[in-house]
């Protein structure tokens, strides 16, 4: 039902969309069903969403798989400037659109902390997937903790994913 409301959205963004920008409003009925119009919805809604469209381009956010995984199995990368090792493990996560928390136990002492909690000392990369920990880069095994915690297997087109939090600024 929820793919069928997306195409609905998504042909009639593109009906209603000449090559000039569209609006489309979005709320939530009595009834708790979603709806999706090019007209304003009535007076008595009070959070409604607009978004504006041009020509057929539909934004699309993060994926629902990418949000589950990361909501039951968030990823955090212990990484400093390790060489290859710590590039590889960026660009692997990169690549799989993985959002995560970077920690760079270089540049704090908290992240120092935690990771010699985690592992017992202090090298990197590592990698937490939920509760699991992967020390040291070895593709294989951190592809396969990506895809146990449901993580999809490459990244949108187009997509460059953000770190969920931005590393950590060196002390001054």
């Amino acid at each position: 039902m929820k793919a069928g409301l997306i195409m609905a959205a998504a042909w009639l963004a593109a009906a209603s969309a000449p090559l000039a920008a569209a609006q489309l409003y979005q709320w939530k009925d009595a009834q708790g069903r979603a709806v999706y119009s090019d007209q304003p919805p009535p007076p008595s809604i009070k959070n409604s969403q607009q978004k504006a469209f041009k020509g057929s381009v539909i934004e699309v956010g993060e994926s629902y798989a990418t949000r589950t995984a990361r909501e039951k199995y968030p990823v955090t990368l212990y990484a400093s400037a390790c060489g290859a090792p710590c590039e590889q493990a960026r660009q692997l996560l990169a690549g799989r659109g993985v959002p995560h928390s970077n920690k760079d136990p270089q540049a704090s002492p908290e992240a120092q902390a935690e990771l010699q909690k985690l592992t017992g000392r202090l090298s990197v990369p590592v990698l937490v997937v939920g509760s699991d920990k992967l020390d040291g880069f070895e593709a294989g095994q951190w592809q396969s903790a990506l895809d146990r915690a449901g993580y999809p297997k490459t990244a949108p087109p187009g997509h460059k994913p953000a770190p969920a939090q931005a590393q950590q600024p060196s002390p001054q």
